[in-house]
């Protein structure tokens, strides 16, 4: 089992680097006045679904009463309308889970409201967004809003040596620090690291895991972005960012493979393709980062 899995925090007391919010938690409990609706914010990996399954373990919703989903569109919403009236299979209660809420359409978003407005008192809502700011105040002013935070790079650094020792495993501080560093202040990417390298026997082996790891990652972030004809250059400029000097290279053939593979499925994306290819095509062992950008400016441009 991945270690991200494996070692989920199962009470408010494991969570890492939450300290506010599982306090306010703590408190909502402790007076029993838990409210109806959630609204969890943040980035992602740092707790937010997890934060939602504490929540039902705490008051007891059973796992048949608990649904996790991406509703979208209207219709999505009116069938959770049509259900809220049935009773829990098993306990007192049923909990929505409605993950990155900020993908609801705007009628769905009003629709919405009307249930957070005539909520039976034996349903919970708990909605997670890593974009709030989408989300209409309407419905954001009905719910208790609390933020989970990037971790800090001491919670990191805690969450890895505290994860090794279950493991029974020792890492070396260069190799903690570069999965630090590679996280972003995600839990979830810090573990998802930990548990690529940490049967790898060298040290090096496992600085080298981690840098093909982000490298591919970037990669398809940037593939990604040059395939989506809506993408402007702020968007790949904050993506180009994260890129080191030396991964460059890398990334020139890794996309190269995406762009041949779209070509040569008959996609309508094949013209894409081919631009990206021509603009793709001379490599960036002496221009680096700035020829990599400067591909992807030819590809995007100023919109």
């Amino acid at each position: 089992m991945e270690l991200y899995k494996k070692y989920r925090p199962q009470q408010l007391q494991q969570m890492v680097g939450q300290d506010n919010t599982v306090a306010i938690l703590e408190s909502l409990f402790e007076e029993d006045e838990l409210p109806h609706s959630f609204l969890f914010t943040g980035p992602s990996g740092c707790g937010k679904t997890t934060l939602a399954r504490i929540i039902r373990r705490k008051i007891k919703c059973s796992k048949y009463d608990f649904v996790e989903g991406a509703p979208r569109k209207i219709d999505d919403v009116r069938k959770i309308r049509n259900q809220i009236n049935l009773a829990p299979l098993k306990g007192n209660c049923r909990i929505w889970l409605i993950d990155e809420c900020h993908k609801l359409t705007s009628d769905s978003q009003d629709e919405f409201l009307k249930i957070l407005e005539d909520t039976p008192s034996h349903i919970y809502f708990i909605l997670t967004t890593t974009e709030p700011q989408k989300i209409k105040k309407t419905i954001r002013n009905r719910c208790t809003e609390l933020a989970v935070v990037s971790l800090s790079n001491k919670n990191l650094k805690q969450l890895i040596h505290n994860t090794c020792k279950l493991e029974r495993k020792k890492i070396e501080r260069e190799v903690v620090e570069k999965i630090i560093e590679n996280s972003n202040g995600s839990a979830r990417k810090a573990l998802v690291f930990l548990h690529q390298i940490i049967q790898l026997k060298s040290k090096s082996e496992m600085l080298n895991a981690i840098i093909t790891t982000t490298v591919e990652t970037q990669a398809i972030a940037v593939a990604r972005a040059l395939f989506n004809k809506k993408t402007n250059w702020g968007t790949i400029a904050k993506i180009l960012k994260e890129v080191q000097g030396e991964e460059a290279e890398q990334i020139r053939w890794l996309v190269l493979g995406y762009a041949k593979t779209i070509m040569l499925s008959g996609s309508k994306l094949a013209g894409r393709a081919y631009i990206v290819i021509d603009a793709f095509g001379d490599n960036f062992y002496d221009s680096k980062h700035a020829g990599l950008c400067a591909a992807c400016y030819e590809i995007i441009g100023e919109k």
